[in-house]
């Protein structure tokens, strides 16, 4: 395919996926690159850098091919997200991005939730995980280890809503008061209505994924969080439908929560996943009581964006948080935190996040070695004190490096690892 405005790298070669769904990946694929608004400036290119070093420490390249969005598109193409950013995306199956700024209550909408719904990226995968030498506010950090499976298309994210005061708002308000028996609900005056559909389509695929990664991971359980209880016809519907793809698709591979009780007193055996559910406040609650109980979790949109930032809170913040959007064959890796445009350009902020998102990449392409290679050299980098500011400030005798000397450094224990 030829762009318009876009560079394509000469001498890689095209990622593509078998019948099945799986990649299939050439040594030097091309992968686009979208640094990103704030500081995705400072972070976009020396994950590059980072990504780069493992591939070819394992006998690999990357070819990068840089695509845009959000400021940098709207210099280029006027526009905030360009039909090339997204079909390159597209052909090439597999690309990583930095943050992109979403207003709040103006102004457009989220170019992430663009870029997932135009791509169908419907799980939103964040692992969370300590690394050693990085400053935690709880007791016991390394006993989380958890995967986050959350719904990328629906509930919230859906965007069904109306603004207050505006004559769509009103003709809602009038049918659901009216025409649905909604009385005494809304109060008077301006209200804002929106609409969180969870479909079975959309539940089920979405767990079929969690279940099939805590199957090829050697995890022992997935959880359904919901707030089934009050929300039952929509938050109680996932819990249900989730339930029926772990006792119709899975034979005795897994076994769910309660049937487990009734017939074993709640050991299972190695080799099956648990499902179980959990409500989304109590849940909360657990992750910090009961870290070490909880490998896999597939929930809907906002509660896994609440829980997974809580999470990441526990393994040292958001900067070290990493993250992925999958489709059927198709990914998209990004950093959990937002783009901090106070920080643009000032060479500070940490790259972990989105190095770490180039880590679930790599295990994407089927590259574990190099994957290791990352996590490894992030780790002895940290624990060595060499650590960009956001950390310096919470350790004893740490050397404080700008966001570049910081991925220098990642990329030397890389060439000392491999």
């Amino acid at each position: 395919m030829t762009y318009d405005k876009v560079d394509v790298p000469e001498g890689g070669e095209q990622i593509t996926v078998t019948d099945d769904g799986e990649p299939e990946v050439p040594d030097n694929p091309i992968i686009p690159i979208i640094y990103g608004d704030g500081v995705g400036k400072d972070i976009g290119p020396v994950t590059q850098d980072v990504l780069q070093a493992a591939a070819k420490a394992t006998g690999r390249e990357i070819n990068w091919m840089r695509v845009y969005a959000g400021e940098s598109a709207r210099k280029k193409y006027d526009e905030n997200l360009p039909d090339e950013t997204v079909k390159a995306i597209k052909e090439h199956r597999v690309a990583i991005k930095g943050p992109l700024t979403t207003p709040v209550g103006a102004g457009f909408r989220s170019l992430n939730v663009g870029l997932r719904k135009l791509l169908d990226l419907y799980a939103n995968v964040r692992p969370t995980y300590h690394l050693n030498g990085v400053p935690s506010p709880v007791k016991e950090p390394e006993q989380m280890d958890m995967v986050t499976f959350r719904e990328n298309t629906e509930d919230v994210y859906a965007g069904i809503e109306w603004k207050a005061g505006t004559d769509d708002v009103e003709e809602v308000r009038e049918f659901v008061e009216d025409e649905m028996g909604a009385t005494d609900i809304i109060h008077d005056g301006p209200v804002g209505i929106g609409i969180k559909p969870i479909t079975e389509f959309g539940t089920k695929r979405l767990v079929r994924r969690a279940i099939d990664y805590a199957l090829e991971h050697d995890r022992d359980s997935v959880t359904l969080v919901h707030k089934g209880n009050i929300m039952k016809f929509t938050e109680g519907q996932f819990r249900d439908w989730g339930y029926e793809v772990a006792e119709e698709e899975y034979g005795d591979e897994v076994i769910t929560e309660d049937t487990l009780w009734e017939e074993s007193d709640g050991e299972a055996d190695d080799d099956v996943v648990v499902v179980n559910d959990r409500i989304a406040d109590n849940m909360l609650q657990q992750i910090l009581t009961r870290t070490d109980e909880y490998d896999v979790v597939a929930t809907m949109n906002l509660n896994g964006d609440y829980m997974s930032d809580a999470c990441g809170a526990q393994i040292g913040g958001l900067g070290i948080a990493p993250g992925a959007n999958f489709g059927d064959g198709r990914l998209l890796a990004e950093p959990v935190h937002g783009s901090a445009p106070k920080y643009a350009g000032q060479d500070k902020v940490n790259p972990t996040a989105m190095i770490l998102s180039g880590r679930i990449m790599l295990e994407y392409l089927g590259w574990n070695d190099a994957a290791d290679l990352v996590r490894d050299a992030v780790e002895e980098t940290i624990s060595s004190g060499k650590v960009t500011y956001d950390l310096e400030r919470q350790l004893d005798d740490a050397e404080k490096l700008a966001a570049s000397e910081y991925a220098k450094e990642v990329v030397n224990n890389i060439e000392k690892l491999s």
